[in-house]
């Protein structure tokens, strides 16, 4: 059964429950960590949408569809490739996502996350799904432009890294197959991107399962999974949405 899982504000409280129709189930205890239902409800539309995890670190994939690195030229990696975005760019769903100093073209890239349930380190694949709490959308904006500016060191972490450049939610959906999940992302109601999750070189639980043999993965913790084709600039007062059945729509305002 799929189950939305979210994190809101109610007045001065800070809560988290399941969306069931246009209300909210409370739960309390640890998200992560068999969370207790409530008796009580709240209408979504009185509450303030929160990200839905705080996660201790996200890590972004780089070259993980096979559309994109031909595309590109480029070859399907044998590892994962992967880069972290630092904890100042992560934002709230509806949250403005804020155009950087720079001059140079911001870039929307819509994603699908994993969000890690389980304490894990050297999972195997068949195990990775276990350690999964399920799934929620992303948008990993960057400043390409950034990237290659200087030729001795690529700046990845700098390109991705400005304040509000990784808004993900609005919830995190339990239940989904990812295999089965399309990604859209939609610039000022015009569709993007719309492209199918099994194109990944790298599957979620092989995701899952290689990283944590180089680092331990927290509850909380979120992997984006790359993009596709359809990656472009947006100018300042635009609406970029990331839409992914099952989970819902992420809309931000880039200003």
């Amino acid at each position: 059964m799929i189950k939305r899982w979210l994190r809101f504000q109610h007045f001065d409280t800070v809560r988290f429950g399941t969306v069931e129709g246009d209300k909210i189930r409370i739960y309390e205890g640890d998200m992560f960590d068999a969370p207790t239902p409530t008796d009580y409800t709240l209408q979504l539309s009185d509450v303030k949408l929160l990200m839905p995890a705080v996660p201790g670190k996200v890590l972004a994939m780089w070259n993980n569809f096979h559309a994109l690195g031909r595309k590109l030229g480029l070859e399907p990696p044998p590892e994962p490739l992967y880069l972290l975005k630092t904890p100042n760019s992560y934002l709230a769903p509806g949250a403005t996502i804020r155009k950087p100093l720079c001059e140079d073209k911001v870039a929307f890239e819509g994603e699908l996350a994993i969000v890690i349930g389980k304490t894990c380190f050297n999972v195997s694949e068949a195990d990775a799904p276990d350690h999964i709490f399920g799934y929620t959308c992303a948008n990993d904006v960057t400043v390409n432009d950034i990237i290659k500016r200087d030729p001795t060191f690529p700046q990845w972490v700098r390109a991705k890294g400005f304040d509000t450049f990784c808004p993900f939610g609005p919830v995190i959906a339990t239940g989904l197959d990812p295999a089965m999940l399309v990604v859209r992302t939609i610039l000022n109601s015009e569709v993007r991107q719309d492209y199918p999750i099994n194109d990944m070189v790298f599957s979620a639980a092989q995701l899952v399962s290689r990283i944590s043999k180089d680092m331990t993965l927290d509850p909380g913790d979120i992997l984006l999974c790359g993009t596709s084709v359809g990656v472009g600039s947006m100018r300042p007062g635009s609406i970029v949405e990331v839409e992914i059945d099952g989970i819902g729509k992420l809309s931000n305002r880039f200003e």
